[in-house]
């Protein structure tokens, strides 16, 4: 679970964005900088992030995945709903929209926090870029409805 008191960010805003601009889902690992360095934590980022702090297993990021959504063939791979089936689904293919992060419960506010305030305008841009793309008809489906809606 995410420290009861929050840390300023600035305290983990380098490896924070080391993590945000791998392509990968970043809800893992950054699910284990939420829980604060100490005796019982592993996080090694010489080479991978890893750790020993479990998933609940809720779904929330296989389930707002966008890659997820436009290949729904890749959830046959396995039946799991943790971080690391989304991983193992997804890895480098990852939009990095951040999604994941966002609907995490273990994701401590102020990393929800940075994200939104900090990266939520590029990952817009990103998107913006796409709209029209053949290869994203999903994407310009969305907006016509989005638009359309009262």
């Amino acid at each position: 679970m995410p420290l009861l008191k929050q840390r300023d960010v600035k305290e983990i805003e380098g490896i924070l964005n080391k993590i945000l601009n791998t392509h990968s889902p970043p809800v893992g690992r950054c699910r284990l900088l939420s829980s604060g360095f100490g005796p019982a934590h592993a996080l090694n980022i010489a080479e991978d992030i890893s750790g020993h702090k479990e998933c609940l297993g809720c779904g929330n990021c296989v389930d707002i995945c966008p890659i997820l959504l436009r290949e729904p063939s890749r959830r046959e791979k396995t039946e799991q709903r943790t971080s690391m089936a989304l991983e193992s689904t997804v890895g480098e293919d990852c939009d990095l929209c951040d999604a994941c992060i966002l609907v995490c419960p273990q994701v401590a506010t102020t990393i929800k926090n940075y994200v939104v305030n900090h990266r939520m305008v590029e990952v817009m841009s990103r998107l913006g870029e796409r709209i029209g793309d053949e290869d994203e008809p999903d994407l310009d489906l969305f907006l016509e409805e989005a638009i359309s809606q009262p």
